[in-house]
């Protein structure tokens, strides 16, 4: 049989390249650009350390900025009575007998900070203000901004703060998330357990960057070994 008479090899036949569909490469590029936005996204968060670390309590720079007058702390009710199963201290809307005696070792931990020269304020509310006595040894003004627990919390204790005073603040758990969420703090990290204390650096401009959380539990132990 004549050689141009011959089949070709279907084998041997080079197949035809496929197009790349203007949708499929569309769709990986907006993929990429949401990895990439995903990651800036991350970066904007803040985390809040454990200052209950030494290591961690160390870097944070707050024992210098707390004798600088730089600090704003907030500081949860301790345990409420009306959610709690332990004994109250008197009054149910209260705090309970273990809420008190959590508060006086805040209370202690606070004094090895220092108070002299602070600002102290509190919630109405009976919890805070129990607290505030147990904590702070004293009776401290009331003002209902630290109870209403909305938007205007972050803007509210910042008006507050005066250049070279700290600011205690006994509130609530919603009032500072408020103010954890205008930092970017990321939702799991943003729940203050009772009597723990969000420590808050206000730089001379006016600016805050959170420093870190100390439980309650962490208080005397850490600061003694780093305050004597």
């Amino acid at each position: 049989m004549h050689p141009s008479n011959t089949l070709p090899n279907p084998a041997t036949l080079a197949r035809p390249r496929r197009r790349r569909s203007p949708l499929t490469l569309g769709a990986a590029f907006g993929l990429l650009l949401t990895l990439v936005g995903g990651g800036a996204w991350l970066a904007t968060r803040t985390h809040i350390v454990n200052l209950g670390n030494e290591q961690q309590l160390s870097d944070s720079g707050l024992l210098q900025d707390w004798k600088d007058g730089a600090v704003i702390v907030m500081i949860r009710h301790a345990e409420r009575c009306d959610a709690a199963p332990g004994p109250c201290l008197d009054d149910p809307s209260g705090i309970t007998v273990a809420g008190r005696l959590a508060a006086q070792r805040v209370g202690q931990g606070m004094q090895q900070l220092g108070l002299d020269g602070s600002d102290l304020l509190s919630s109405p509310k009976l919890r805070t203000r129990q607290t505030a006595h147990f904590i702070l040894g004293q009776a401290v003004a009331g003002e209902d901004w630290l109870a209403r627990c909305d938007h205007q919390f972050p803007a509210e204790a910042m008006a507050r703060k005066r250049p070279g005073h700290n600011l205690v603040l006994i509130t609530h758990n919603g009032c500072i998330d408020h103010f954890a969420r205008q930092q970017h703090v990321p939702g799991g990290e943003r729940e203050s357990g009772y009597a723990s204390a969000l420590f808050v650096s206000v730089d001379g401009n006016g600016k805050a960057r959170i420093l870190g959380r100390m439980n309650e539990p962490d208080w005397q132990r850490v600061l003694a070994s780093t305050t004597r």
